[in-house]
């Protein structure tokens, strides 16, 4: 389960990937579930949501919450953990270094995004037409850029205009993210490769 927190012009988005084993080949990710809040829910709202989303059926046990801990994330991982949950937290950064020491990860931006753009191309990324929310992270995945600054060199990555969210895109990429390279999984240690384009 990835959440992506907003503040107060940007919507808080949640994304229930499944992620299935194959003997043979990759692992799957089948989104089972997406969410947008409405702009405005206040993050103890959003806490008692997820909460409750962890505690029943189909979930109950069987899921791991990973968080946006990057600015306001912080705090409401704190609510979380208060809660007795026990989330990640992902901070996102710049840079091309992960780190972290199982609760807490510092990941680059690029891996976040780049391991999701890997998981499409190769068709390991499900989408299922009748959730209600797919023509929206399908929209927010067409405007999604990747942006060089020619004198730097630094990447950047996000909507390509503005007034455009990213917010299901950033939940479904965290989520997809720690199912790949979380312990144990075997590919922690793998570069991605991040494809100069901007589809």
């Amino acid at each position: 389960m990835g959440l992506d927190l907003g503040q107060s012009q940007d919507y808080t988005a949640l994304c229930v990937a499944e992620r299935v084993d194959v003997p043979t080949g990759k692992a799957h990710y089948h989104l089972r579930h997406l969410e947008r809040f409405r702009l405005g829910t206040s993050y103890p709202a959003v806490v008692e949501r997820v909460g409750e989303m962890l505690a029943g059926p189909p979930l109950w046990g069987c899921s791991q919450l990973v968080v946006d801990g990057t600015g306001v994330g912080a705090p409401v991982v704190d609510m979380f953990r208060q809660k007795g949950l026990v989330p990640i937290a992902i901070t996102i950064t710049g840079g091309d270094t992960v780190t972290g020491d199982g609760g807490n990860y510092r990941v680059p931006k690029r891996y976040l995004v780049s391991t999701m753009q890997v998981l499409l191309q190769a068709g390991l990324l499900k989408v299922a037409e009748e959730l209600p929310d797919a023509t929206v992270l399908v929209q927010e995945l067409l405007n999604f850029r990747v942006k060089i600054d020619p004198l730097t060199a630094h990447d950047s990555y996000g909507a390509w205009r503005e007034g455009q969210h990213d917010d299901l895109v950033l939940a479904t990429a965290v989520a997809c993210w720690y199912g790949e390279w979380q312990p144990g999984m075997g590919s922690g240690d793998r570069d991605v490769a991040l494809e100069d384009t901007d589809r």
